[in-house]
């Protein structure tokens, strides 16, 4: 089962797929992203981590999402803007391998047996327009892997100031 969870910055995505998480496992793995860019971030990271109580398995993982054993287990990854920077950047700016090898890598992982992931993703687009043109890339990079995403998940929610509106999955029009 795959749960994709999108929304703009602060719209409660992640308190809702935590809140899911939990719901669905009694000790279900958080994947944190987020590469330490600085000691700010390290703090980010640092609070994050305090949120989540002991039934959480906690794994950092930056890019490869494939070298972690989802089998069987309920997993909640946090985020996918984040992930995709990371392509992006060690990439140079190159959207289609950027796009190329994250899409890899979730096949990979949503082929594993038995496997929830819930995997929370920003609609950047709805915001404003980029002002740079790496911004406008990213943001291209960002969508199309969205709809990637979203055409693979068996439920996507759009959260929206923090209320859940389901726009894929049982009991909605798609």
């Amino acid at each position: 089962m795959i749960y994709l969870i999108t929304g703009g910055e602060r719209s409660g995505k992640s308190t809702y797929a935590q809140n899911l998480a939990l719901q669905l496992s009694d000790s279900p793995i958080y994947v944190a992203t987020a590469r330490k860019w600085d000691s700010d971030f390290q703090n980010r990271i640092d609070r994050h981590q305090q949120e989540r109580d002991d039934r959480w398995t906690n794994i950092e993982k930056e890019k490869y999402l494939s070298e972690i054993d989802f089998s069987g287990k309920t997993a909640l990854i946090d985020c996918v803007t984040l992930w995709l920077t990371n392509f992006f950047v060690d990439h140079k700016n190159n959207v289609s391998l950027s796009l190329e090898e994250a899409k890899k890598e979730f096949l990979s992982i949503a082929n594993q047996e038995n496997t929830t992931l819930i995997i929370v993703t920003n609609e950047i687009g709805m915001g404003v327009h980029a002002a740079t043109e790496i911004g406008r890339k990213f943001t291209e990079l960002q969508g199309w892997m969205n709809q990637f995403l979203a055409s693979n998940a068996d439920e996507v929610v759009l959260m929206v100031s923090g209320i859940p509106v389901k726009i894929k999955g049982e009991n909605s029009k798609f």
